[in-house]
């Protein structure tokens, strides 16, 4: 079971970036698919998150109205599009995914599967 996430890279502020996490070895029916964050020093922490039918969808607070999380579960894998990105966007992106969320999207331990993390770098 792998999860791949790409998309990163470096953009100015107010830029837009785009990232993917697909998934491969497990079809992940039923799953919640998230974004989470970790900037340095700082913790992971919740970005965004969809559930399987894509009806239930959750952001962070502070990334409401920028960004919009997406998935395609015939390609097995979900976006995140990063709108007006400021400096404090800047962080290590990881897609996650599980089966067991229920209504605790924003918890890290409850997803089963991590991606290896992509490079948001947002410039002044």
């Amino acid at each position: 079971v792998q999860l791949q996430a790409s998309g990163g890279g470096l953009v100015q502020t107010g830029g837009s970036l785009r990232l993917a996490c697909e998934a491969s070895g497990h079809t992940f029916r039923g799953s919640t698919m998230a974004w989470f964050r970790q900037a340095p020093g700082k913790e992971r922490d919740f970005v965004a998150a969809i559930s399987w039918s894509g009806n239930r969808i959750y952001y962070a607070d502070s990334v409401k109205g920028r960004f919009t999380i997406s998935r395609d579960n015939a390609k097995n894998a979900n976006y995140l599009q990063m709108n007006s990105l400021k400096s404090e966007d800047t962080a290590v992106y990881y897609c996650a995914a599980g089966p067991r969320v229920g209504g605790f999207y924003s918890v890290s331990g409850r997803y089963d599967y991590w991606g290896q993390g992509t490079q948001v770098t947002v410039s002044s």
